[in-house]
């Protein structure tokens, strides 16, 4: 009631304020319509007496154009009224001005033809502001055309009414957004979020008001909506964060599809949002330490308080959700999206992770020479704190001759970042070319950057000073000069050794002119005047000579000079320094006056200044310490990159600085939002669902509450996408009822969606009522554990198990119960004997349930290793797990290699052990994953209890895991299948293994070659495909084999123990060919060794995965180089 009641007190505060404008409105228009007829009367004898000719002639051409257009405007044929819209609109667009039309234009307001409109809108949100008394006129029509049935006129009515910065209309606007915000096209609330920036610029009185409006319109979900009232939230209420918990996870999931200007905003004030919700992933690199055997022996008392001290850093999901939604904008056309990514990265991702933007921001550098200005500044300041980023692609940074001066400099910067011990000869011989340019700032940025390569690597300092000594001759000044100061600082780092370069330069003195240089090289003279006694007295005989036409700073740095040398030389330079003393004493400069006066009572004792003379010589010849050469852009970190505040290296009006990570993480719970959900009940048992009804199943697909997201799967899986993390209520009635109100936001897509689900759901469950008149014994199961599912850190489905439409998920359904009837009686009765003699635990999991599910290895109690049995290897041979060609299939292996590989060591594990290999088969729970067989050993004289698999990292790796296994018996052993998705890359698995009592954090790190899937192919097919890989998804190498491997067996030998990759038929003696596919994303892996006189062979790998195919061929060329 309360709130209806304010509603009303706004409606009558805006009719006063209309009541109140159209008043003062009539009061202007009868004083306007005279004064504008005497100023088009005196329109052309204004123009004759203040402008010449030419003017004269363009004033009135312009005056009889709008003559024109006013005619046309008040004529009473809409045709020609909207012709003349046109016109104004393009003289609009074209600069002019065309305000004067403005009494004619606003008369249109009220018509009743849309184009029209439309168009007189175009004009008035560019003159409102100006024109502001004549737009009030208007404002009753602008009421009324916000309730029109056209979103566009609705949407452009709004966007004048904002335009007109009158603070007496301040309440119908007001009234106008509130109105708007909840309008049922997108796009005019979207115009809505834009008037809310205007409404607090020019009332910001109104800013709780507006805030309401801004915590609705984040609640929707459109995208169209999203960009727009983020940036609203950015202008109005910037530290108002407790109004994005609830909208986080809706804010990641939606970026996506936001438009580019949205994406942009939102990933910038997400940035800020994360730094003062998460807790800082820099804090620790090494989170598992499977090597760690204090844990065996160690105390309860240091066990306490080891992990009080320190306690690994695990991600929060939402953390996560915000990195995995962001990474796909690193393709988007936008620089600006990018950028954005980027920077989101660089402050909030765990070090391991940031390089990812890196090839993203190497593209961007094919871009206009403003944009690369601008990421050539970002990388500037990444480079310096992370070399490894960037050093792979640093021939993307070599200077062109094109590049103008600022982008030279800025790659200059990044390459003297760059270098290394590794690619500091590579750099220098770029320098060497850059010191010839034409372009002498460039050349002279290029001096300093070889003294900051010398500083940095003593390796190379003799090298870097010879060169610099060397372009003393340079016929160039510039370079000269920069030279000179460059060895002046590299001297005072080790001048014991350099007294021949002293030497040199004081020879050249004479034909060096630029001010800086010549009193470099006297400030060397005095500083290291003992080293060239000689040397130094005649250089400033020389300098006495041309005192009085030196430039100033030489004039300083003589009279230093002479005061030097007086105190270490006085028999030689005492009348020397007197003259110059003197010289110096009436020069017209200040400065040089003042220090006269002062050398000289410094240095020259007499009665009155006898104390301070005896310190004279450690005033001026006290040890200096070296200047250290930095980078300009070390510290700029303190801006966020991407802003303009780090581009001008100032903190600009309206920047939002990153606060600093918290200590401990706030509450994560305050993001959860409850979205009821249909959710399907699962029986106790494998292979058991409770019975429901098709229809009602479709029903509750129809009214499911996510209006603008796909529901993915069948129908007998109510599956999640992982990054969604919220809440579901398993009710019955209530959740039907809220779900039926939602109903108006589902659309054709999902009511398609749900048919389909409901004939996958009819034939699985048909299936599994076959499946259960075979197992009647599988109703016995033990209850699983928390972490026996396939899910991430949210307690979601993992994302990969949504691939699947519903489609797809019926005719594997009919392809597996095809197989299974097909089946000879023997194979299926050891199926069923199997299945009655091991308990199953259950998985708590939404994916469909095949029969392939159904006879997944299970834990089994055993002294010896078990292995996969034939029936099903055969079965997983038959499968096609992959959409590739007819002539390209998945083969068996070519070897599996015995080799098994320490998990967990007894000592560690307090008697359990673990031991792991790669079993080389397609992965039973998922096509994408790597099967891996483990090998569980109780050494210890008590059983061990409920070993599962726990915690994971990193929080998005998506592990299948194994069921619990209730209870080990002593000296027992056990084998289990997991499925990891590697994601096609080599960096380690770490979850936890976990006891009843205790949790061991293990590693899997894959060989590249288990990340392959072998198939098999025509040579012809072979040749096609590699046609497609060239260039940069080529690796080749050419070695020298061991003799024993230069023949056909062995030669696929070792390649196959290497790589899970299957031969190719070829119709050469001397080429052998292999291929693969990786596990994950199914890219083509092509391998030719292709043999070369007596021991040498061309390995040739073609991968679009050039990463993966470096590191097979580094693996490759060592195993065929060894016997």
């Amino acid at each position: 009631m309360n709130g209806h009641r304010g509603f009303s007190v706004l409606r009558s505060e805006a009719a006063g304020a209309v009541r109140t404008a159209l008043v003062s409105a009539e009061n202007l228009q009868l004083t306007l319509k005279t004064e504008l007829s005497q100023e088009e009367q005196h329109l052309t004898p204004h123009t004759h007496t203040n402008g010449g000719p030419d003017e004269t002639h363009t004033k009135g051409y312009c005056t009889e154009v709008n003559e024109d257009l006013k005619e046309m405007l008040e004529s009473n044929k809409e045709s020609l009224k909207l012709e003349a819209m046109k016109r104004v609109v393009g003289l609009i667009a074209k600069g002019k001005n065309a305000s004067e039309l403005f009494p004619a234009v606003v008369k249109n307001v009220a018509s009743k033809n849309i184009e029209l409109k439309k168009l007189v809108y175009v004009y008035l949100v560019r003159y409102a502001e100006e024109q502001q008394d004549l737009a009030l006129l208007s404002i009753s029509t602008f009421q009324r055309a916000l309730k029109d049935p056209n979103q566009l006129i609705r949407a452009s009515a709004l966007r004048v009414l904002s335009s007109i910065r009158v603070p007496i209309i301040v309440p119908i606007m007001m009234l106008a957004i509130k109105e708007a915000a909840s309008d049922m096209s997108p796009y005019v609330r979207k115009t809505s979020a834009h008037a809310i920036q205007k409404l607090y610029s020019l009332d910001q009185d109104q800013k709780e008001l507006l805030i309401e409006v801004i915590e609705k319109l984040l609640k929707d979900k459109s995208t169209l909506v999203a960009g727009s009232v983020v940036m609203a939230f950015e202008e109005v209420c910037p530290d108002r964060i407790d109004l994005i918990h609830k909208n986080y996870r809706k804010l990641c999931n939606l970026l996506v599809d936001v438009e580019e200007w949205g994406q942009v905003v939102i990933i910038s004030m997400l940035t800020r949002y994360a730094r003062t919700q998460f807790t800082s992933p820099w804090k620790e690199d090494g989170v598992f330490d499977e090597h760690n055997e204090r844990a065996f022996y160690e105390s309860d008392e240091e066990k306490t308080r080891d992990e009080t001290e320190a306690k690994p850093y695990m991600m929060d999901p939402d953390h996560r959700l915000l990195l995995r939604n962001t990474k796909p904008l690193l393709q988007s056309r936008n620089t600006a999206v990018v950028m954005s990514v980027a920077q989101l990265y660089w402050h909030l991702a765990p070090k391991n992770e940031v390089s990812i933007v890196t090839k993203s921001l190497v593209r961007l550098l094919r871009s206009h020479r403003e944009v690369q200005y601008i990421v050539l500044q970002n990388i500037a300041t990444m480079s310096i704190q992370r070399k490894g980023m960037f050093e792979p692609y640093m021939k993307s940074f070599y200077v062109r001759s094109t590049d103008a001066t600022h982008i030279k400099s800025l790659k200059l910067e990044i390459l003297t970042s760059l270098a290394n011990e590794a690619n500091i000869s590579t750099i220098l011989r770029e320098f060497q070319t850059y010191v010839k340019s034409q372009d002498k700032q460039f050349a002279a940025g290029t001096i300093q950057a070889i003294g900051r390569c010398a500083t940095n690597i003593s390796e190379v300092t003799d090298t870097c000073l010879n060169g610099l000594v060397l372009l003393l001759s340079n016929r160039d000044e510039t370079v000269v000069a920069e030279s000179v100061v460059v060895i002046r600082k590299l001297l005072q780092i080790q001048p014991t050794q350099h007294s021949d370069i002293i030497k040199h330069m004081a020879k050249l003195f004479d034909n060096i002119t630029v001010p800086m240089a010549r009193a470099s090289i006297l400030w060397l003279m005095g500083e290291y005047c003992e080293r060239v006694p000689k040397i130094a007295p005649d250089v400033l005989r020389k300098m006495a000579k041309s005192f009085t036409s030196e430039e100033d700073i030489v004039k300083l740095q003589t009279v230093n000079l002479a005061a030097k040398l007086y105190l270490t030389n006085s028999k030689q330079t005492k009348l020397l320094t007197q003259y110059i003393l003197n010289l110096g004493k009436y020069d017209q400069n200040y400065d040089i006056r003042d220090r006269t006066r002062f050398i000289r009572q410094l240095i020259v004792p007499n009665d009155k200044n006898g104390a301070l003379s005896k310190y004279a010589h450690r005033i001026l010849l006290a040890p200096k310490p070296a200047p250290v050469l930095e980078s300009a852009y070390k510290d700029r970190d303190r801006y966020q990159l991407g802003t303009l505040s780090h581009t001008i290296n100032t903190k600009a009006s309206g920047y939002l600085e990153l606060s600093d990570w918290p200590a401990v993480a706030p509450d994560q719970s305050v993001r959860n939002v409850e979205v009821i959900e249909p959710v399907k009940e699962w029986a106790p048992s494998l292979g058991k669902t409770v019975k429901s009804k098709p229809a009602k199943s479709s029903d509750d697909k129809f009214y499911s509450d996510s209006g603008e997201e796909e529901e993915k799967g069948s129908g007998s899986s109510s599956s999640e996408d992982g990054s969604s993390s919220s809440s579901s209520e398993e009710s019955g009635s209530d959740a039907e009822s809220h779900v039926q109100k939602n109903s108006s936001q589902t659309s054709e897509e999902s009511d398609k969606s749900s048919s389909q689900s409901e004939k996958s759901s009819s034939e699985s469950d048909s299936e599994k009522k076959e499946r259960k008149t075979k197992t009647p014994l599988q109703k016995k199961t033990v209850k699983p554990t928390a972490k026996d599912c396939d899910s991430d850190e949210n307690g979601n489905v993992a994302k990969e198990a949504n691939s699947s439409s519903a489609e797809e998920s019926s005719s594997d359904s009919e392809s597996d119960s095809d197989t299974h009837t097909d089946s000879d009686s023997g194979t299926e009765h050891k199926k069923k004997t199997k299945s009655k003699a091991k308990p199953k635990v259950e998985v708590k999991s939404t994916k469909d349930v095949s029969l392939l599910d159904l006879v997944t290895p299970a834990p089994v109690t055993q002294h010896k290793s078990s292995v996969l049995s034939p029936s099903l290897l055969g079965d997983l041979e038959g499968l096609s797990l992959s959409n590739v060609s007819s002539t390209i299939q998945l083969s068996g292996p070519a070897f599996v290699p015995e080799k098994s590989h320490d998990l967990l060591h007894r000592m560690t594990g307090k008697g359990l052990s673990a031991q792991y290999q790669f079993p080389r088969q397609p992965c039973l729970y998922q096509p994408t994953m790597v099967s891996v067989q483990i090998s569980l050993t109780n050494t210890t004289d008590h059983p061990l209890e409920q070993i599962h698999i726990g915690d994971r990292s990193p929080t998005g790796l998506n592990i299948h895991c194994f069921n619990t296994i209730e209870c080990l018996e002593p000296e027992a052993s056990v084998t289990v299948f997991m499925g990891i998705d590697f994601n096609d890359s080599t960096q380690a698995a770490n979850f936890q293994l976990c006891t009843k009592e205790d949790h061991f954090s293990v590693s899997i790190q894959p060989a590249i070659g288990e990340l392959l899937l072998p198939i098999t192919m025509t040579e012809l097919d072979f040749r096609k495909e590699q046609g497609k890989l060239l260039g940069m998804n080529e690796s080749s190498a050419t070695i020298t084999m061991a003799a024993e491997n230069m023949t056909s067996q062995p030669i696929s030998r070792p390649v196959a123990t290497v790589a899970n990759l299957g031969m190719v038929p070829s119709s050469q003696d001397n080429v052998h060919r292999f291929a693969g596919k990786t596990a994950n994303s199914g890219a083509v892996v092509l391998v030719t060794v292709e043999l070369r006189g007596e021991s040498t062979a061309l390995i040739t790998i073609n991968t679009e995965k050039s990463v993966m195919g470096s590191m097979l061929l580094r693996d490759l060329k060592l195993a065929l180089a060894q016997a």
